[in-house]
């Protein structure tokens, strides 16, 4: 007790950066030292003291000093969590101590300081990550969004898409997330391509259809890429996605099935008409193809659309797909398709030949740059061998 009663005399006089160092000892001794238990209870009653210190810099060393142990005084560190934010900020990125409903409190009740310091953690729960979704900040929301160990529910993820969607660095560190589902994948690519569309727009570079246009068609090569790249299990939510944004159209259709993706292309049957998977990978695979146009017709497709889709269907049963990734336009088919319509006599498909063309020079210039990438590659290889 002699040591107990001096220490809280040096306290009385001591200045507060000697303070600080103290209150750290005296955490760091009450962790690590081999102390009895009648000698902790009297380590715990000096912290709780040193909770009284008019200084912040005592009241923070104590909590850095405390912050990750699952050992630390529970009172002592609730005291802390609700002390001011630069001080509370440690235990609520660290301490074990604290359970979800503390941590929805904080994010509820703290600063933004106090949010980023949670948003941090390394194991967030999703009920911790929905409020973060919800009430966080800019900065708050970017560390939740790069936080690798954060259960992030798809909800959650959308709330951050809706309310941050246009912020760069967030965007980005969601599309990051190897978790990201395929439909709010696609509206983050979305928002982009209106930022940048309007962006264009303001600067007078384009005009405002031809910009709108090129997002749109950018958009639409994304949204099949994405496709691509998704189990088949996303597919479904992806099409309601794009249904209820009014991105479904059939421009998209027809791009998907030139990429070669039959999958996403029956989904988009089944989903449009109302009629069983099954049944539809049947009449798409069909070789007679008697029963194409009543399911085009079913899912409302265009009428004059209906021949270039039989076509690229034809097509691929004929293996004009080649090596298809599903992800980008096949150049055999396209041409293919665009011939076919070319020659055919079937009312106005002057913007369907329109749009064939248009889909035939992307298909040429991917080609062509895949083309002299895998010339240029070998060559690259034996230059940085020789630098």
């Amino acid at each position: 007790m002699t040591i107990v009663r001096d220490f809280l005399q040096w306290l009385a006089t001591a200045p507060a950066n000697e303070r600080a160092e103290a209150a750290g000892a005296l955490g760091r001794a009450y962790l690590c030292s081999d102390l009895t238990a009648d000698e902790l209870a009297p380590a715990e009653g000096l912290m709780l003291k040193l909770l009284d210190d008019p200084s912040p810099l005592v009241r923070r060393a104590l909590a850095d000093a405390l912050a990750a142990s699952p050992a630390a005084p529970a009172p002592v560190i609730i005291a802390l969590a609700i002390d001011q934010p630069q001080i509370a900020a440690p235990i609520y990125a660290l301490s074990p101590l604290l359970i979800d409903a503390d941590l929805v409190d904080g994010v509820a009740t703290g600063g933004d300081a106090v949010r980023a310091a949670i948003a941090s953690r390394a194991v967030l729960p999703s009920a911790v990550a929905a409020a973060l979704a919800e009430l966080g900040s800019t900065e708050a929301c970017q560390i939740l969004a790069e936080n690798d160990g954060a259960d992030i529910a798809p909800l959650s993820i959308d709330r951050m898409v809706e309310r941050f969607g246009d912020v760069a660095v967030i965007r980005d560190a969601l599309l990051a997330r190897d978790d990201l589902p395929a439909a709010t994948r696609q509206n983050l690519v979305t928002r982009l391509s209106q930022t940048l569309a309007g962006f264009v727009v303001d600067r007078a570079w384009l005009e405002e259809d031809r910009a709108r246009r090129i997002a749109r068609e950018a958009c639409e090569k994304a949204t099949v890429t994405i496709a691509a790249g998704s189990p088949k299990t996303e597919l479904g939510p992806l099409i309601r996605h794009l249904c209820a944004s009014g991105q479904l159209t059939a421009g998209l259709v027809l791009r998907a099935l030139l990429s070669g993706n039959i999958t996403l292309f029956e989904e988009v049957l089944a989903e449009l008409s109302g009629m069983p998977l099954g049944r539809v990978s049947a009449l798409v695979h069909d070789r007679i193809g008697s029963g194409l146009r009543p399911l085009f017709e079913k899912a409302q497709l265009p009428a004059s659309m209906h021949a270039a889709f039989k076509e690229a269907i034809k097509a691929m049963r004929d293996g004009f797909a080649g090596e298809a990734d599903d992800a980008r336009l096949q150049r055999r088919m396209v041409e293919r398709v665009l011939a076919a319509c070319e020659s055919a006599d079937t009312g106005d498909v002057a913007p369907l030949i329109t749009l064939l063309r248009r889909f035939a020079t992307e298909a040429a210039r991917e080609e062509a740059r895949l083309f002299c990438d895998e010339i240029a590659e070998p060559l690259r290889l034996i230059y940085s061998a020789a630098a």
